[in-house]
């Protein structure tokens, strides 16, 4: 059976990964902190951190990073995703037991042959890499996560469609297609499962969420707890799909936010993961209370 018991987290200082950092102190792994050489960004101070400064782009530097570590999760911005394969040949150098790669995000496997495939495809030939490598050397084996959009960071930031602000909303087609989402710390807790279940998670691709809302469920729960009506705006998702394709033509890479909102809320698109896709039995992390999600965050904003 394998043991994991050091972790070493990979660009863990941007929007998910101090949340994947804090979770894996408090499910009790010794952790360390990698963050690029020349970066300001700082953590919280958090017993049981270390933190250091690597050259991402450099073998060396990776390997004496990873030197001790029983297993590496990459939180790294999609736009370096391309330094994964040094950080990879680096953890099997090291004796990396476990490496969880930057996905985070959409189900990468299922894009293949899609137009968002195409600006994902650093992210598909870096699992790609992973399976080859994990095949090639004894011991050492990856587990992919898709978690959808994270909820909590996008009500902050617009990506779920609902502006507290303006009390306004975009839905996309009927508004009734269930789609994959999870907040942040709901991430953290799920990649500890899979550091908890070496056996059970390695070399696997999993999916998890803290639930499959509806963009008309949101709404409705935001327009009870504010007592306001939102303005909405709907979109069609044939629409949004020629748009992407348009910018994708001319290499304009802004394509990605017409594409994922057709792969999240396009009527019958069926990317809701629940029953025997979901992995978060496997993983120990129940889904969570839709609607207490939304009340803290308007509680927080200061919306009710």
């Amino acid at each position: 059976m394998v043991s994991i018991k050091t972790v070493a987290v990979l660009g863990g200082s941007g929007n998910l990964g101090p949340a994947i950092v804090k979770e894996l102190i408090a499910a009790g792994f010794t952790v360390t902190a990698l963050t690029r050489e020349g970066s300001t960004s700082t953590f919280p101070e958090i017993d049981g951190l270390t933190v250091k400064k690597v050259d991402y782009t450099s073998f060396d530097s990776l390997r004496d990073a990873f030197t001790g570590q029983d297993a590496v999760v990459s939180v790294v911005a999609t736009a370096a995703i391309g330094v994964q394969n040094v950080a990879i040949d680096a953890a099997v150098a090291a004796g990396v037991k476990r490496f969880i790669p930057s996905e985070f995000g959409v189900n990468t496997r299922k894009t293949q042959g899609l137009p968002i495939g195409k600006i994902l495809a650093g992210k598909v030939s870096v699992v790609d890499y992973l399976d080859e490598k994990a095949k090639q050397n004894e011991g050492f084996s990856w587990t992919g996560l898709s978690t959808g959009l994270f909820f909590d960071w996008g009500l902050k930031v617009g990506s779920i469609g609902v502006n507290v602000k303006d009390k306004t909303a975009t839905i996309v087609d009927s508004g009734n297609e269930k789609f994959q989402t999870s907040n942040l710390a709901h991430i953290g807790r799920a990649v500890a499962g899979i550091l908890k279940h070496p056996d059970e998670t390695a070399n696997k691709y999993l999916a998890t969420a803290s639930f499959n809302p509806s963009q008309n469920e949101i709404v409705g729960i935001v327009e009870e707890l504010t007592g306001e009506k939102y303005n909405v705006t709907r979109l069609k998702s044939e629409d949004l799909w020629k748009a992407g394709e348009e910018k994708l033509a001319r290499g304009d890479f802004r394509a990605f936010g017409d594409f994922l909102k057709v792969w999240n809320h396009a009527d019958g698109i069926g990317h809701a993961v629940e029953g025997s896709e979901s992995a978060n039995e496997l993983l120990g992390v129940p889904y969570e209370d839709l609607r207490e999600t939304l009340k803290a965050y308007l509680t927080r904003v200061g919306a009710i």
